[in-house]
C-alpha cells in the first residue's frame, strides 16, 4: 500500500487528487495539508511513502517544505505538482531533494504512473516541463563532464537512470547484481557531485544524454 500525503493550498485540488488516488487499490491518502508548514508537521507524524507537493503556497512554500521533509524523512519521496511548464521553482525543489515533478493537468494514468514509478525508485521528469526548466539551470559544468568523469559502465547506467529505470531493472538489463548497480549509482552521484538520481538525470539531459535504444 502506497501511503500518500497531499499538500496544496487549494482545497479543490486536494479533494480532486484524494478522490482520484483513493480509487486505486494500492494507494491510501493518509493526510491533506494546506501549506508547507502543515505538510512538514504531518509528514513527521504520519511518515508517508510519498508527498504530492504544490510549490507556491502562503507561508512556507513547497521548496522549503521539501527540504525539511527530506532532512527529517530521507526515505519519503516528494513528487512536485506544478501548474506552469516553465516554473523555475521546480529546479530549486529538486535541489532541495524532490524526486520528480509533473504538471497538475497531467492525465490520470500519467499521475498514477508517476506516483508508482517514484515509489519504485524511478526518476520522473514531466516531458512538458523538462525542456523549459533545463534552460534555467545556472553555471553548468563543462560539456565534457560526463565522458571525463564516468566509466563506460557508469555512463550506460546513467543512460538507464534517464530512461526512468529502477536499480533492479538496470540490473536485469545489464546482467548485473542489484548490489553492483547500487554501487555504480553511488559512484555516479559522487562523481557528478549531485545528491540523488533525479539531479543526476537532470544533469545528464542537460548535456544531451539520451536513454539507450
Amino acid at each position: 500500500m502506497i501511503r500518500i500525503l497531499l499538500c496544496d493550498d487549494q482545497a479543490i485540488t486536494r479533494d480532486g487528487l484524494a478522490m482520484l488516488l483513493a480509487l486505486e487499490a494500492d494507494m491510501e491518502i493518509v493526510g491533506s495539508a494546506r501549506d508547507g508548514a502543515e505538510a512538514v508537521a504531518m509528514a513527521i507524524r504520519l511518515r508517508p511513502d510519498i508527498v504530492l507537493m504544490d510549490l507556491k503556497m502562503p507561508g512556507m512554500n513547497g521548496i522549503e517544505a521539501t527540504r525539511q521533509i527530506c532532512q527529517h524523512l530521507p526515505r519519503t519521496k516528494i513528487l512536485i505538482l506544478t501548474t506552469y511548464n516553465d516554473d523555475p521553482w521546480v529546479i530549486e525543489a529538486i535541489r532541495a531533494g524532490a524526486s520528480g515533478y509533473l504538471l497538475k493537468d497531467a492525465p490520470r494514468e500519467e499521475l498514477l504512473g508517476a506516483v508508482r514509478g517514484t515509489i519504485a525508485g524511478k526518476t520522473y521528469i514531466d516531458a512538458g516541463v523538462a525542456g523549459a526548466l533545463l534552460k534555467q539551470l545556472v553555471q553548468p559544468p563543462p560539456p565534457a563532464l560526463l565522458n571525463e568523469r564516468l566509466s563506460a559502465r557508469e555512463y550506460a547506467i546513467l543512460q538507464r537512470i534517464v530512461a526512468g529505470m529502477s536499480n533492479s531493472q538496470i540490473a536485469d538489463d545489464l546482467q548485473l547484481s542489484d548490489g553492483t548497480v547500487r554501487n555504480y549509482v553511488s559512484a555516479i552521484l559522487t562523481k557528478l557531485e549531485v545528491a540523488d538520481r533525479t539531479q543526476a538525470a537532470v544533469l545528464a539531459i542537460q548535456h544531451g544524454l539520451t536513454p539507450p535504444r
